[in-house]
């Protein structure tokens, strides 16, 4: 059997339940480490159990944990049941965003608390709790998005929540490279995937097809690769970095 990258390592994977999450749990898994996988209510729980089931079939551990994420006291409580099950943590991967495509004047506090709280406040604690408790050589992976370097409208609070993990991983990578971890966040361009289309309409997914090099959008498959890389030994010199994976929609 060829050697597995993470065999020994255990990861939590934050929002595994579904598309860019479930992908990195599962290859974690596939690579020998054991995953905990998050999911953030009961009704992506069906997804986050598929996910654990994959995990075990490829022969790695896996467990379920569910948490509020936007909920600092249970961000805490999320990484105290992780490593009261596995015993210690070397990967973080927060895949957890919502996003909100709407026009400036439109947005209400509500929904300006509610897209900040996960993708920003939710973010920022979870690196957190991960800087205080991986153990040396761990690795830590945001994701992003490419419209932080696009010039365009009805995107605001999306792209202005996921800006600050910018500036989250800068500082951290750091302030905790001395132990040789890594931080980096992931900025992916449009995807085919259900977190996408809710936003889009057929034209704006017409549009943003085209905007790539090759006409498409990309798939959760693309990034794989990606990740794989930036959470491995084989990545230990790539950190504080924002990182563009898009086809070619937009390069910075």
């Amino acid at each position: 059997m060829a050697q597995q990258t993470f065999k020994g390592k255990v990861a939590l994977v934050v929002g595994a339940s579904r598309n860019m999450g479930r992908a990195f749990a599962e290859m974690l898994g596939q690579e020998g480490a054991a995953v905990a996988v998050h999911y953030h209510s009961p009704s992506s729980q069906t997804g986050a159990e598929e996910t654990a089931a994959a995990i075990r079939t490829a022969g790695s551990d896996a467990a379920l944990f569910q948490a509020d994420v936007t909920k600092v006291a249970e961000v805490r409580q999320l990484f105290d049941a992780v490593e009261a099950r596995f015993g210690h943590l070397d990967i973080l991967i927060n895949t957890a965003g919502q996003v909100l495509k709407k026009a400036y004047v439109e947005i209400n506090e509500v929904e300006y608390d509610q897209i900040f709280n996960l993708n920003t406040k939710a973010a920022f604690f979870c690196m957190q709790e991960a800087a205080k408790r991986l153990r040396d050589n761990g690795r830590i992976l945001n994701l992003g998005t490419t419209l932080l370097g696009a010039t365009t409208g009805y995107y605001a609070a999306y792209a202005g929540s996921k800006a600050p993990l910018e500036a989250f991983t800068r500082a951290l990578a750091k302030e905790i490279g001395h132990r040789g971890i890594t931080v980096n966040t992931m900025c992916p361009g449009p995807m085919n995937t259900s977190f996408f289309y809710p936003a889009e309409t057929p034209e704006s997914v017409a549009y943003l097809k085209a905007a790539s090099v090759t006409g498409q959008l990309g798939e959760v498959k693309d990034l794989v690769p990606l990740a794989k890389l930036l959470v491995s030994p084989e990545g230990h010199w790539i950190t504080a970095q924002s990182i563009f994976i898009n086809g070619g929609f937009l390069a910075r």
